[in-house]
């Protein structure tokens, strides 16, 4: 059982904080609400093998997260806890993975480290109580590259006679959880792998290392075929069974979609080249100061430590040029970056520890300067919270924005205590690494930053949510049990189906053509039609209205959303 002790500590530490209050916020537009309301109308439909939205094909995503969420929803209900849950799981497995693995990798020292480096970070310790689909995705694909790690591991030793079982065994593993990764969100995690090993492929042609053999052209024609063959295999699972049932629809509609995420801003979401290296620096705080350090040369005990530091090096790099050049930009897709940050936060934090590493005044600098941007967030929040009037006068050109800010919110202003907490966690935090108190500093550091942000998720979310969409989801929380229904016009939504709850109809669909929105205008309908829209695209729903149409009701407006309803006759 002493064994187990800090596995247990990680599974038990996870759980206690990555559980609680996951369902105190509602769901947010887009991702959140897109996946879990895939899950409800496989409930509602008991069709769990296709994908829909509107119950019309959705062909965007495969489906092993959305079982995820289906299942915890036939658990805990149809709701915001439910479609969760999955992460928190994923974060406690997450964290007992790192554990081990560092473990295995150097000792328990560092496998604490590691996971807590993970647990004790902003965004990596955010993503496991979200219900996005990432936080699964990028532990499939880590997990697939650490098994192919531990196979050339075996394959290239040259001190060692490799076990063929277990080489194989490893291969097969590897297989396994990129066929997980492709089916939870797409061939991209085998296109992240395949990069990785011909990246390291190249450098080792370029600079070999003397600890392993280097990879060759026959190795990708027997070990790295087979390898991609497995994968194909567990892809089929669902894959080939879509295609032998439904034809190649979805692979193209997904194909067409991935590209267009590619080459195009999707959706508004746009930023400059180094966006993702600005995200990870500040939301990957303290790990990703630490990380900087591990750039400068290291001390390594053992030859595999080297090998699994360059196989890391190469997935941060891959990840975040690859995104870094990826039109669309949002925060969460560079969240595999996660990974091998974080080792490299434990592993600098380690050298600390042995002495091997000086601890540095430009890590105190850097820790003070991105500790101090989150605090003025910390504290700006509540103050504009308490007097909007400042922010509304900077927003003159979004009608919108400003009507946000319109949104009743209870702020005290005690909230802004939490970045003093922050402050003094900091402080406390400097004064130990300088003393040499290692361990003191990482856990007073990443364990406060843990409790900073749940505090933060009780304090903030759910207040910072009403400024955004708490409008639009109370008014479609009251449609629910109304056979009736219900779209948006002027912006892009899925909060109309899984918060008014809606139900298959027996009415004609037309599968994003503007016919469907047409016959609802237009047509004698059946039932009551309510509309969504916001101030600043109000005019364009008043221009689809015929002047004759009497039974167009216009609802009220609140915080920027505004209501209509179109009586059935």
């Amino acid at each position: 059982m002493k064994k187990y002790k800090y596995t247990f500590f990680f599974g038990i530490l996870g759980g206690l904080f990555f559980i609680p209050f996951i369902g105190n916020v509602h769901l947010f537009d887009w991702d959140e609400i897109n996946f879990a309301e895939i899950a409800r109308e496989m409930l509602v439909t008991g069709n769990y093998f296709r994908m829909t939205i509107d119950y019309l094909p959705f062909n965007e995503k495969p489906p092993l997260f959305i079982w995820f969420q289906a299942l915890s929803m036939n658990l805990f209900g149809i709701n915001e806890f439910a479609a969760r849950f999955p992460n928190a799981v994923c974060g406690i497995i997450a964290l007992i993975v790192l554990f081990n693995i560092g473990k295995k990798l150097y000792d328990q020292t560092f496998g604490i480290l590691w996971a807590g480096s993970c647990f004790g970070s902003i965004l990596p310790h955010f993503y496991f109580k979200s219900g996005i689909i990432d936080p699964f995705f990028n532990l499939f694909i880590f997990l697939g590259l650490y098994n192919f790690f531990l196979f050339y591991r075996g394959w290239s030793a040259k001190e060692i006679q490799p076990n063929a079982k277990k080489k194989w065994y490893d291969l097969a593993l590897a297989s396994f959880f990129i066929g997980l990764a492709i089916m939870t969100k797409g061939p991209v995690a085998f296109l992240v792998i395949s990069l990785c090993i011909g990246i390291y492929y190249l450098y080792t042609l370029w600079k070999p290392l003397s600890i392993a053999k280097p990879l060759t052209l026959s190795f990708f024609f027997k070990e790295y075929l087979a390898f991609s063959i497995g994968t194909l295999a567990v892809t089929l699972v669902w894959y080939g069974v879509e295609f032998v049932l439904h034809g190649e629809k979805f692979i193209i509609d997904f194909t067409l979609r991935q590209y267009a995420m590619l080459s195009t801003h999707d959706a508004g979401h746009e930023g400059f080249i180094g966006y993702h290296f600005v995200v990870l620096l500040l939301g990957c705080f303290p790990a990703s100061v630490f990380a900087l350090a591990s750039f400068r040369k290291q001390e390594q005990d053992q030859d595999y430590q080297v090998l699994f530091k360059r196989f890391m090096q190469i997935l941060f790099w891959v990840v975040l040029i690859l995104f870094s050049f990826v039109k669309t930009k949002i925060v969460h897709y560079s969240s595999l970056c996660y990974y091998p940050l974080t080792y490299l936060s434990a592993l600098s934090l380690y050298q600390l520890w042995q002495g091997k590493m000086q601890y540095k005044k430009w890590i105190s600098v850097v820790l003070s300067i991105i500790c101090a941007i989150w605090v003025l967030v910390v504290v700006a929040i509540p103050f504009i919270g308490l007097n909007p009037q400042f922010i509304q006068s900077f927003l003159e050109n979004d009608q919108f924005a400003q009507a946000n800010f319109n949104a009743e919110v209870p702020w005290t202003g005690w909230e802004a205590l939490i970045g003093l907490y922050f402050i003094i966690v900091l402080i406390i935090s400097i004064f130990l690494f300088k003393k040499n108190e290692v361990l003191k500093g990482f856990y007073t550091l990443f364990g406060g930053t843990a409790v900073m942000l749940t505090l933060v998720l009780i304090f903030y979310i759910g207040k910072v949510e009403r400024y955004t969409q708490r409008a639009a989801i109370d008014f479609l929380k009251t449609l629910q049990g109304k056979d009736c229904y219900v779209m948006t016009i002027g912006y892009k939504s899925y909060a109309q189906y899984f918060y008014a709850q809606t139900q298959p109809t027996t009415k004609p669909k037309f599968d994003g053509d503007i016919r469907w929105q047409n016959y609802l205008f237009y047509n004698k309908i059946d039932k009551d039609l309510y509309v969504l829209t916001k101030n600043t695209a109000e005019q364009e729903l008043l221009d689809l209205i015929k002047p004759n149409q009497v039974e167009w009701e216009r609802l009220y407006e609140k915080n920027g959303f505004v209501f209509y309803k179109r009586a059935s006759r």
